[in-house]
This record gives structure tokens, sequence and C-alpha cells, in this order.
């Protein structure tokens, strides 16, 4: 059985909602601190895992450029946080 990228985009598209929502909720309702931003950061990077595959979808090199893009924001803001975490002037 041969799956194509239409079939993966059907398949990924209510995945990725899922744990979009999911991500959200704790990133608002989040115990910690932490917490919020560790779902902020796996908000973006599925955004932009899902920005890859419909790159592929639509076969757009502009698209991978965004989601590369939006990946390093996200490890940047990852150094950006835990930099301010082991300092301690982020509330844990």
């Amino acid at each position: 059985m041969q799956f194509g990228i239409l079939t993966v985009v059907e398949i990924a598209f209510p995945l990725y909602l899922a744990a979009f929502v999911i991500y959200a909720l704790r990133a608002v309702r989040g115990p910690t601190v932490p917490d919020m931003i560790l779902a902020v950061d796996c908000m973006s990077f599925d955004i932009a895992a899902f920005m890859a595959i419909l790159a592929l979808y639509f076969r757009s090199t502009y698209l991978i450029g965004g989601a590369v893009t939006l990946a390093l924001w996200a490890y940047l803001l990852d150094l950006y946080v835990a930099n301010h975490l082991a300092r301690g002037e982020v509330g844990a």
C-alpha cells in the first residue's frame, strides 16, 4: 500500500490540530512557568513540522524557509529562557 502526500496531510492535520489545542491549554493553564514555556516551544516546533509537510504538498520552497526560520526562533527562545531559568530570574 502506497501513501501519497495527500494521505499524509489528511492524517497529520487532525493530529497536529489536536496537539496544538492541548499545547495551547497547557500554555494558558500550566501549573508552572517552565510548563508554559515548554508548551509554547512544542507548539512552535509542531507548526514548523506541519509547515514542512505542507511545503511538500504544495511543492513550495518558501514554506520550508519559513519552517526553518520558525524552528530556529523556537530554539533561540529555548536558549533565552534556559539562561534566565538558570539565573533564577523566571519564576519556577
